[in-house]
């Protein structure tokens, strides 16, 4: 068995069992891989995929299994190449952060600027999706971390770290009526129409939640990932805007004005996620600690080694 019999069994899953596309995928011919994988499938004498006619369409049982020892031994492969990179440099390499527009936009330009400064000759990437897609850039070895408030913490081969908190706010055009509202209640809310976040990013979940409690049924016109593509339409007049209290700029914002939110909606944290048998470079815990001070590297070796279990009683936050 070798380490290419390895590549294209995942590759395979991957692409969804498409052997034309996992060689594509891999600069190969379709032919070579399918040999590669019956070999490899001889030598352990159990069949990894299940198959219909020359077909491949789904992992057997003990092909599951093949699967995550393959998907241990390719990452520790990896490992041993950072490994390497790191020793032969310290202070460059790709480093590639997977992350929402909400952070993207908002919270990491300083923490970059400032990255940049230390260490002018890494790369950095940064890869936008959604929190799921951001989980599987990390699994699958294409992101060193992901930033995201939501998703993060559900998967068990990351280690997620309490980055900081946030709240939400509601943002209106100068001289809307709830600017009145002192305090805003969601009763005062649901009596206009309301553009808010996508359900999968910026603390959604914790607003339908809010509603749902008071028994209130909100008049949702517009979801969207992008905290800027809501304040343009709240700006308008499609209806009043709630976000991330950290997408509300006040010099920029011109048109808009803010009402904190905290008090209805709670409070959000958003995580930093690292896989859970990744090799980390010296400039990757930099960056982590740039992002949130409260995660030193003995902190977050400490998370790696226990699993994220002790890290939230000792992060502090930001609010």
């Amino acid at each position: 068995m070798n380490i290419h019999q390895f590549r294209f069994v995942r590759e395979a899953v991957r692409q969804n069992f498409n052997l034309t596309d996992a060689a594509k995928a891999l600069f190969t011919s379709q032919p070579g891989v399918s040999k590669a994988i019956l070999e490899l499938e001889d030598e352990l004498g159990v069949d990894i995929f299940r198959r219909h006619g020359k077909r491949i369409r789904d992992l057997t049982e003990p092909g599951k299994k093949v699967l995550i020892c393959i998907e241990k031994i390719l990452g520790e492969i990896e490992n041993l190449k950072k490994i390497g990179s790191e020793y032969a440099a310290t202070d460059q390499g790709n480093f590639v952060i997977a992350t929402t527009h909400t952070q993207a936009r908002y919270s990491l330009p300083q923490v970059i600027a400032e990255f940049r400064k230390r260490f002018p000759k890494v790369r950095v990437s940064i890869q936008q999706g959604s929190p799921e897609h951001l989980a599987e850039l990390v699994l699958n070895n294409q992101a060193d971390i992901a930033i995201a408030t939501e998703g993060l913490s559900e998967h068990p081969q990351l280690v997620s770290l309490p980055g900081y908190q946030w709240q939400h706010a509601v943002v209106v055009p100068h001289g809307h009526p709830l600017l009145a509202k002192k305090p805003l209640a969601l009763e005062d809310l649901v009596e206009y129409p309301i553009i808010t976040y996508d359900l999968a990013f910026a603390g959604r979940p914790k607003i339908n939640d809010a509603f749902a409690k008071k028994k209130l049924q909100p008049d949702i016109v517009l979801e969207a990932i992008d905290a800027d593509v809501i304040k343009t339409y709240v700006e308008s007049g499609l209806g009043v805007g709630i976000v991330s209290a950290l997408a509300y700029d006040a010099q920029r914002d011109t048109a808009l004005e803010m009402l904190p939110a905290g008090h209805l909606f709670g409070n959000n944290t958003t995580r930093v996620a690292i896989k859970q048998d990744a090799y980390l470079r010296s400039y990757t815990y930099t960056f982590i600690e740039l992002f949130s001070p409260s995660l030193n590297k003995k902190l977050v070796d400490q998370a790696l080694q226990n699993h994220g279990q002790s890290v939230e009683e000792n992060a502090s936050y930001d609010i």
